[in-house]
């Protein structure tokens, strides 16, 4: 895992699995948020998967998928609302993080 800071509490990488989520938790990171849609990538883990392995880490978990059928947007208010909902670190992952990276900086736009 690469994590890249956006800010001090926004950190954004490339796809994550499963296994990753004990090590997220111990980076000391308080939620994950996938913005990548199932079924985007070949060899992408379900994110159903990713949900359970970071719940039984102890971390919040949130699917807000950017691509296909979802807008940037429309995703913008939903990352600003889950932004105010979660305190501490949050690493936001997709195929690079480019994409949680980008509807950050949209979601500080949103009214």
């Amino acid at each position: 895992m690469h994590a890249r800071p956006v800010t001090h509490n926004y950190h954004v990488t490339g796809q994550l699995k499963p296994a990753d989520m004990a090590d997220v938790a111990k980076a000391g990171y308080e939620a994950v948020i996938c913005m990548r849609p199932d079924g985007e990538g070949f060899f992408q883990p379900k994110f159903a998967d990713v949900e359970t392995a970071a719940r039984s880490a102890g971390l919040k978990v949130f699917y807000l998928p950017v691509g296909g059928t979802s807008s940037p947007i429309t995703q913008a208010p939903k990352l600003k609302a889950i932004l105010k909902e979660v305190q501490g670190p949050v690493l936001a992952y997709c195929a690079s993080g480019g994409r949680c990276a980008n509807l950050y900086q949209l979601a500080q736009q949103a009214g």
